[in-house]
């Protein structure tokens, strides 16, 4: 039986990471009874292991409840649970085009942080209805009225409906399920229309081949019919269509506001791009849906295999994540450091952790990541303008008018006590502050424009560790700025290391290139002979260290005797080091690479 429309309902949970959504994804889905409580677990949809390691969701995943409401309706509940960390917004972007409202879920503990009002944005864009629901009730430090006032006078949302609820112990949840039939208006959508289904996401499975998750905008299909991908002209046979309940339930069809899941004997993934539009061979649409905004890579670090016969399977590898992950990109790079690899294009550092994760845990792989760069755009004396991604890439000095750097809006939500610190901060990273302004009592919200190569680095750790845990941020690159930048070169014992290399501001270069070379000495092993570790801009040495050679006392044997014969021994030993160091190499760990993270820590 095929669900009535206007009985359907599409929605998504929101919120500011650690609030609690994946909870209550979980409680609605004991609640509404589709799960039974001997089978909960937590975070029931988080099925990826490092999502389950990390405790937050990397990957949107879906699932129909069927619900009978107080009216004695049986309605189809679609939920889509979307990821909270500001790396992974374009996961949500692209879940909420499959919704007509959201639960936005606020911490009763914490209030509207930074990540809270980006979702809103989101969901704003998309014109979806917002449900406010208040968690963590239970606690004895909520406060229900003071994050209420928030969400009304600081985001400017409706507060009527909101819910107060606890996703843990399931108390308000019952109201949840009542309020997304009353407040959360059914999909629109002609049944009898050609085809229009939106592919949201998909996925290689080694069984049946790629499983495309879709959300059917017009028309409907069933199993057999032969269904045309839009972008590409490529035809296919429906072997299964079904629905997450919340394992897979196959189904004979599919129709106008469901979302769901498609079978096609698809072998690649990159045959079923997301974003683009499923109709039938036979009764085509004449126009696709519109599709996703395409996310654009802001930090680039170099992937290299540690065996170097790895290549080919890495790239197999990056090919795979690159189809099932939007905002992931990647093209060849060699080094002469490390060889033949890739240079690879992530939305933050967290993405790029957890990219590294999977191709090491899914493929097997043995990696070293170089340090990571954001894009910079120089123009050259000739009128030239380059997007550079890697330092190595950059043209020489005498070639270049100027370099522009990513600007970011970066907006900061903390309590009032912890303002000086945050400013000082901001200060700190060549910030310049736009607006600061008070969003309830004791709560304020600062905005600066910051280098986004000083928010993506270790921006957070920092502004974690001098708000005590209780400042949130959010940001996105707003505009390009023409800045004083050079390249600071690394050296080991005289070689240029490039996957070492840096892009920084000319003010900062001295006490970068300290700081590396001092981060440096501590992960290159000692040798047997001095290892030179200076950082340079251009030919100009401006910092160095030496890793001292692990001596062997030749003139342990000699008690008293000539002085002649020490020096001697001692002269024989410094020609054999003089000769290692002309043939020998220096081995640099991966932590080395990783090293430019690290720099000003201690300071």
């Amino acid at each position: 039986m095929q669900p009535p429309i206007e009985n359907i309902r599409n929605f998504a949970i929101i919120a500011h990471i650690d609030h609690g959504k994946s909870t209550l994804a979980d409680r609605l889905m004991e609640v509404s009874g589709l799960i039974a409580e001997r089978d909960q677990k937590d975070q029931y949809l988080d099925r990826m292991e490092l999502e389950q390691e990390r405790g937050i969701t990397i990957k949107a995943q879906t699932v129909v409840m069927e619900y009978v409401a107080k009216n004695g309706e049986k309605y189809w509940l679609n939920l889509i649970d979307t990821p909270g960390h500001v790396d992974f917004t374009y996961e949500v972007s692209r879940s909420l085009s499959a919704c007509e409202g959201v639960l936005l879920v606020v911490d009763a503990t914490q209030g509207v942080e930074a990540q809270t009002l980006s979702n809103v944005y989101l969901a704003l864009e998309q014109d979806a209805e917002i449900l406010p629901v208040i968690n963590k009730v239970d606690l004895p430090s909520a406060d229900v009225d003071g994050v209420l006032e928030q969400i009304s006078d600081g985001i400017g949302l409706d507060i009527e409906f909101a819910l107060p609820v606890s996703a843990k112990t399931g108390v308000g949840v019952d109201a949840v399920l009542e309020a997304i039939v009353q407040h959360i208006p059914p999909p629109v959508g002609d049944r009898d229309v050609p085809l229009k289904a939106l592919i949201v996401d998909s996925w290689f499975d080694p069984y049946v081949g790629v499983i495309v998750l879709l959300r059917v905008v017009e028309g409907q299909f069933k199993k057999g019919d032969r269904v045309v991908l839009m972008g590409t002209g490529a035809q296919y046979e429906v072997t299964k269509l079904g629905v997450f309940a919340p394992d897979l339930v196959e189904k004979a069809s599919l129709c106008a506001g469901e979302v769901g899941f498609m079978v096609a004997n698809i072998k690649e993934l990159s045959d079923a791009r997301v974003g683009d539009t499923v109709t039938h061979k036979d009764r085509p649409a004449t126009e696709p849906l519109d599709g996703f905004a395409e996310a654009k890579p802001m930090v680039f670090s170099g992937i290299y295999p540690v065996d170097s016969k790895d290549h080919e399977d890495l790239r197999d590898a990056l090919d795979k994540l690159q189809l099932n992950d939007a905002a992931f990109s990647f093209q060849p790079e060699t080094s002469d450091a490390l060889g033949f690899g890739f240079r690879c294009g992530f939305l933050g550092l967290l993405h790029m952790e957890i990219v590294q994760e999977r191709l090491e845990r899914e493929y097997g792989l043995n990696l070293i990541t170089t340090s990571p760069s954001v894009v910079y755009k120089v123009r050259t004396k000739e009128g030239n303008e380059l997007e550079i991604t890697s330092p190595s890439k950059l043209p020489p000095p005498q070639e270049i008018s100027e370099i522009l750097e990513p600007i970011a809006k970066v907006v900061l939500h903390a309590p009032e006590a912890h303002v000086g610190a945050l400013m000082k901060l901001c200060q700190g990273r060549r910030g310049v502050q736009q607006a600061f302004e008070y969003t309830g009592p004791g709560r304020v919200m600062l905005t600066y424009l910051l280098p986004y190569a000083e928010v993506v680095f270790d921006f957070f750790d920092r502004l974690k560790s001098v708000s005590r845990g209780y400042a949130s941020m959010d940001y996105e690159v707003q505009s390009w700025v023409a800045g004083d930048l050079v390249k600071l070169d690394i050296k080991v014992n005289g070689e240029n290391v490039d996957a070492l290399s840096t892009i920084c501001h000319r003010e900062q270069a001295f006490f970068k290139g300290q700081g590396l070379t001092k981060k440096l000495k501590e992960f290159i092993p000692r040798q047997m002979w001095d290892v030179a570790v200076q950082a340079a801009l251009g030919n100009k040495v401006i910092s160095r260290t030496t890793v001292k050679a692990l001596r062997k006392d030749v003139t342990a044997k000699c008690y008293g005797g000539d002085i002649s014969r020490k020096r001697k021994l001692l002269s024989k030993q410094k020609e054999g080091k003089k000769r290692m160091k002309s043939i020998g190499s220096v081995e640099i760990p991966q932590e080395a690479f990783l090293a430019v993270l690290k720099v000003g820590e201690d300071g």
